[in-house]
């Protein structure tokens, strides 16, 4: 197997494990709505918690293996398993607009994948580098959280980014930890290491502000922005091509735009819960009268996954 198709394997893993745990995480708050402390005392929550985990794992093993401009883009992925599974437990089935977006993000991914197909990477960012991404990400940051700004796209912005960053600085991370030609740590590893507790926890903070102001164009904000920071870097600092010159560019375009089409509609998706049927008023009528709606009929807002972004990134 070569390195590609083993990064694109992990990601693939990696995707569904995240999905089964947002599912499970967004079943379980709607159901019993409990605190945090209440939590830790259910058993799905703990199996929810492992999943990520183990899907974290398997995201940095993938960026191991496969360059920035493949790994990120599969992140998507995560939307889409989240869909089945999701009508599955929620025992319903999947809805028109659910397909196209799953349909559109598969094609688009699929443009991204031939285009973004490279060697396993072995360019890592110098610590200068790696504080120089540091200082222009936390301006950045600084400007589209900046205090009195509605919570919101700016924020959901500002967390894709910074997720995006911290999976660029793990790669360097984990190719300079096994790469067996140097020290296993030394100051550039430790201090990017850091860097990457910190973009990874401000990206989790800046997320749970973006969705105050609502779930489903935050969420496909920083899905988005996720792979685009490290597209990014991964170009410009680390050596990443495109393939196939001028026309692989023109297709990796067309299938970000497929991409970030099928995301919206999957974070957009409204169907009707099964709980939510119209109640009917079945107070009695005069002859020939039927029971009429006593509550018109509500829909609810279906994601491919909770709020919970859905990869470490």
């Amino acid at each position: 197997m070569t390195a590609t198709l083993l990064a694109v394997a992990l990601s693939l893993v990696s995707a569904v494990a995240y999905a089964a745990a947002a599912v499970a995480q967004e079943r379980l708050a709607a159901r019993s709505g409990a605190g945090v402390l209440r939590l830790l005392g259910t058993r799905t929550w703990w199996w929810s918690v492992g999943l990520n985990a183990s899907a974290a794992l398997l995201h940095v093993a993938a960026l191991k293996y496969g360059p920035l401009t493949l790994v990120q883009p599969l992140g998507a992925l995560t939307l889409v398993a989240a869909v089945p599974l999701g009508a599955r437990v929620a025992g319903r089935h999947v809805t028109a607009g659910e397909w196209r977006g799953t349909a559109l993000t598969l094609a688009g991914l699929g443009a991204l994948l031939v285009t973004a197909s490279g060697p396993a990477p072995d360019d890592t960012l110098s610590l200068p580098e790696a504080l120089g991404v540091a200082a222009v990400t936390a301006a950045l940051i600084g400007v589209l959280s900046r205090r009195g700004a509605k919570p919101g796209l700016r924020h959901a912005t500002a967390s894709g980014v910074a997720s995006g960053v911290a999976s660029a600085l793990t790669q360097t991370v984990t190719v300079a930890v096994t790469d067996r030609t140097g020290p296993l740590l030394d100051v550039r590893v430790i201090a990017v290491a850091l860097l990457v507790a910190a973009f990874a926890a401000g990206g989790l903070l800046l997320s749970q502000t973006a969705y105050r102001g609502g779930l489903g164009a935050p969420l496909a904000m920083v899905t988005l922005a996720n792979p685009m920071a490290a597209s990014v870097i991964g170009l410009v600092l680390l050596g990443e091509r495109l393939q196939g010159g001028a026309a692989g560019w023109s297709l990796a375009a067309v299938g970000a735009i497929l991409a970030t089409g099928g995301v919206v509609l999957l974070t957009h998706s409204t169907v009707v819960e099964p709980d939510q049927a119209p109640l009917l008023d079945e107070s009695p009528r005069g002859p020939g009268q039927s029971p009429v709606t006593a509550t018109p009929l509500r829909l609810t807002q279906t994601h491919g996954s909770p709020a919970s972004t859905p990869y470490p990134r």
